[in-house]
């Protein structure tokens, strides 16, 4: 991200959450805007899961809601990064638990740079790349997906070099891409094949869907629709290379049904051993 104040970092008043040695343990979570109550209950469900020693939230506002999810986090023991600057759009937050150093790094995104944070995490003696993205829908009829295609393109072209800004340890690319993997079920006919294309993207630049990785053949969704129907939106994706590192990768659909949210959360679990064990699903 580039320019200066665009991220602030804030650091815990009291380390609260301590990450697991030798693995990331990571939710991303689509937050749905929450209110300042709501956005409280959010953080005390969060850190009550073994999977969150690193969160990925989007669609965070700039305002009080948001605010109080950052604040609320670094109470908890996190170390919070957040675009600052973000013209009233939904941004994305990523927070690390005590234990393990979180360092922003700036990124060439010039479309809505708000909606992609990244970071280097070192967990021992590992450095992990993350980056927090959350895609803008589809948007009224009028513009057309503008917004949303360009971001995307702007996202693909970035895609090649993510090493380079991110390190040659495991990355892992997370969050909300509003977009279906091919092959989607159900089908949903409003989806062009630009928007399949930004998943496929992600494949051309080394990176594999976590989930599907582990469960091939698994129908899951991770947002409804009013009529119900549902839609695997959320995605997590590490690099090739890593696949012997993933250890679980599945949906969390307690907040989803609790009124938490109207997106289930997303786990993914890496070891960072040098020893691999096989992945546990």
């Amino acid at each position: 991200m580039s320019g200066d104040g665009q991220l602030s970092l804030l650091a815990p008043q009291v380390p609260v959450r301590r990450a697991t040695p030798g693995q990331l343990r990571l939710v991303t979570w689509n937050v749905q805007h929450s209110a300042p109550q709501r956005a409280r209950r959010q953080v005390a469900w969060l850190a009550e899961r073994p999977e969150a020693d690193v969160v990925v939230l989007t669609e965070v506002t700039d305002s009080a809601g948001g605010r109080a999810l950052i604040r609320e986090l670094a109470d908890r023991g996190y170390q919070v990064i957040a675009p600052a600057d973000t013209g009233g759009d939904y941004r994305v937050v990523l927070a690390a638990a005590s234990g393990i150093d979180l360092h922003a790094v700036e990124h060439p995104v010039p479309v809505l740079p708000h909606r992609l944070v990244t970071a280097r995490l070192r967990l021992g003696r590992r450095t992990v790349g993350v980056a927090g993205l959350y895609v803008p829908s589809r948007g009224p009829q009028e513009r057309r997906n503008e917004a949303k295609r360009a971001f995307q393109d702007a996202v693909s072209a970035w895609l090649p070099r993510l090493r380079e800004d991110l390190g040659d340890g495991p990355v892992v690319v997370a969050g909300d891409l509003n977009v279906l993997e091919p092959g989607h079920q159900p089908h949903y006919p409003i989806f062009g094949d630009w928007e399949y294309a930004f998943y496929r993207d992600f494949a051309r630049a080394g990176l594999v869907d976590a989930f599907r990785a582990l469960h091939p053949e698994a129908v899951e969704h991770s947002w409804y629709g009013r009529a119900g129907n549902g839609y695997r939106f959320d995605h997590a994706f590490i690099g090739a290379r890593d696949l012997d590192r993933l250890q679980a990768c599945h949906y969390l659909h307690q907040p989803r049904l609790g009124g938490l949210s109207d997106h289930a959360a997303l786990a993914v679990v890496l070891t960072l051993d040098e020893s691999r064990t096989a992945p546990a699903g």
